[in-house]
C-alpha cells in the first residue's frame, strides 16, 4: 500500500465501475476522482498545511507488476466544512397508565453529530486480488498511517458502511422513505450526495423524528444492515474495535461503525522499532514507513522480536525504502496460524 498518484486514474476509474451501486465513496466520475487524487497528493506533500479536513487515498500495488489492485482512504476530518447527515436512531418511551399500556417505538432522527472524526472507507479491492491476507493490509494501512501522525486525526473515527442496494441500484430503505421527501432516484441522489456540500439535504429532508413502525417491513428489515459485499469489511472493522452505536446512513439505512482512534486494535498494537536485514520466519504482520511524507506499508514474515529490533528480507526492506538501522512501524499477527 503506499500513496495515491495522479497516474492512478485510470486504475481508481476501473475500480469505481466495479464497485457498483450504492458506493457512494467511488462514483463513477473522472471529474470527481481526479479532484480526489489531487488531494491525496496534496495531503501527503510535506508542505501540506491543510491537516484538519485533509484526506489521504491509497492503493494496493503489486510490486512485480505495478498494477493496482485495491484503494482505502482516510478522511483526516468530517462534518465541519460539508455536513455529515445522518439518522441516529432513538427510543421513546411510551406509557398510558389510564389505560395500562407502556412499550417503546424507535424513530429516526436527523443529525450532524459526528463533527471532527476521522473517517475510514474507500475499502476496495479488484477480484483479482481479494485473498491472502490482501483484505487485511489495505484496512490497516489506514490504522498504521494514523500511527505515523496521531496529530492529524481526530480522537474518534468512524466508517460507513454501504447498505442494502440490489444489482439494479434499488434500495429499500430509499425507496420506502427518503423518495418521497427527495422526489428522485437514489442514484441521483447518491451522486449529489457525493458531488454537492450537502445543502440539498437540508433542504429535502425531513425535520421530524420518523417512527420506525410506520415504514413498511422491506424498509424497517434493512435499517443498520451492510451490503452482502460489506459483511467482510464489517467484521474486519468489528475486530479492530468498531461498535455499532444506532447510527445509520440517511440514503440506504446502512451501518456507521465507531472507535477511539487509540483504542483501535492496530493503532494500538504497532510499535516503533528498527529495523535489519536477515531471514526469518515463523512471524507475520505488516511493516510500514514512519514519516507520513514517504508512507508505504506491506506484509512482512520476519522475526519481529519482543525488543526494539526487526528483521525482514533485503528486497522487502528495499521496496519500502528502508536500511539497516532505519526506524520502522510494526504490527504483528497475534493469531500466527
Amino acid at each position: 500500500m503506499r500513496p495515491a498518484r495522479l497516474a492512478d486514474l485510470d486504475a481508481f476509474l476501473q475500480m469505481a465501475e466495479e464497485s457498483g451501486p450504492g458506493f457512494t465513496s467511488l462514483p463513477v466520475d473522472g471529474d470527481l476522482l481526479t479532484t480526489r487524487l489531487r488531494m491525496s497528493v496534496e495531503a501527503f506533500g510535506e508542505t501540506s498545511k491543510q491537516t484538519d479536513y485533509a484526506q489521504y487515498l491509497m492503493m494496493l500495488e503489486d510490486i512485480e507488476t505495478g498494477e493496482v489492485g485495491g484503494c482505502s482512504a482516510v478522511k483526516a476530518g468530517i462534518g465541519v466544512k460539508t455536513p455529515f447527515f445522518n439518522y441516529r436512531i432513538i427510543t421513546l418511551a411510551q406509557v398510558s397508565r389510564e389505560v395500562g399500556r407502556q412499550f417503546n417505538l424507535d424513530a429516526l432522527t436527523l443529525t450532524n453529530e459526528l463533527i471532527g472524526y476521522t473517517e475510514v472507507g474507500t475499502l476496495f479491492i479488484r477480484e483479482k486480488f481479494r485473498g491472502q491476507g490482501a483484505g487485511g493490509l489495505v484496512a490497516q494501512a489506514r490504522y498504521m498511517l494514523m500511527k505515523t501522525a496521531p496529530d492529524r486525526f481526530g480522537e474518534n473515527v468512524l466508517a460507513e458502511l454501504r447498505g442494502v442496494v440490489d444489482h439494479d441500484g434499488r434500495a429499500p430503505f430509499w425507496d420506502h422513505l427518503g423518495a418521497h421527501f427527495f422526489r428522485m432516484s437514489f442514484a441521483e441522489a447518491d451522486r449529489l450526495s457525493a458531488t454537492t456540500d450537502q445543502q440539498f439535504i437540508l433542504d429535502l429532508m425531513p425535520k421530524y423524528p420518523i417512527y420506525v413502525d410506520l415504514l413498511p417491513p422491506e424498509a424497517r428489515e434493512v435499517i443498520g444492515r451492510c451490503h452482502a459485499d460489506g459483511v467482510p469489511a464489517l467484521k474486519m472493522l468489528e475486530r479492530e474495535g468498531f461498535s455499532f452505536e444506532r447510527v445509520v446512513d440517511i440514503f440506504d439505512g446502512g451501518p456507521i461503525v465507531e472507535a477511539k482512534r487509540d483504542m483501535i486494535r492496530t493503532v494500538r498494537q504497532t510499535r516503533k522499532v528498527k529495523v535489519d536485514v536477515g531471514d526469518a520466519e515463523g512471524q507475520r504482520g505488516l511493516i510500514a514507513t514512519t514519516e507520513l511524507h514517504h508512507f508505504a506499508v506491506t506484509d512482512l514474515v520476519g522475526a519481529f522480536g519482543a525488543g526494539d529490533t526487526s528483521v525482514g528480507p533485503k528486497e522487502l526492506l528495499e521496496t519500502l525504502g528502508l536500511k539497516p538501522g532505519d526506524a520502522a512501524l510494526v504490527w504483528v499477527r497475534s493469531d500466527q496460524k
